[in-house]
């Protein structure tokens, strides 16, 4: 089968690679879709390339194509107006919060809006004002405000 793929093999492979990209964002199947059309372009400017070289082309150019990129990207990183959004304990930071539980042994616990957040700081009573002064995952770091 591979020995008789022609251009439009390449094209059609090219566009469900950049498809499948819509589906499963990432931005490599883009890549490799774009490494795959680049392929079929040069087989139809030279249709007698043997499938071997054809397959070598397109692992070539799809991995330069996917270097490419995330060099680009790591240069030219995405500025946006809530670098935090997705990060949720960072939205606390520098906010002052009343205990719930006291800080015993360095744990205890706050209420946030409509959920308790695990703290560790300092021992404190229950009932004493804490700022967040760090995030360590879904652990807030506390001192006593």
């Amino acid at each position: 089968m591979l020995e008789q793929m022609d251009f439009w093999h390449w094209f059609i492979m090219s566009l469900v690679l950049i498809v499948l990209e819509m589906f499963l964002p990432g931005a490599s199947f883009l890549w490799i879709g774009i490494a795959a059309a680049l392929t079929g372009g040069l087989l139809w400017l030279m249709p007698n390339l043997e499938w071997t070289t054809q397959v070598l082309v397109f692992a070539v150019l799809s991995v330069l194509s996917v270097l490419a990129w995330r060099s680009w990207a790591k240069k030219h990183p995405v500025h946006t107006d809530q670098p935090a959004l997705n990060r949720r304990g960072e939205h606390y930071l520098n906010r002052v919060f009343t205990l719930d539980e006291a800080i015993v042994n360095g744990v205890g616990k706050i209420r946030v809006d409509d959920s308790t957040w695990k703290v560790e700081g300092l021992d404190c009573a229950a009932g004493s004002k804490v700022k967040v002064v760090g995030v360590d995952g879904v652990i807030l770091r506390v001192e006593s405000a």
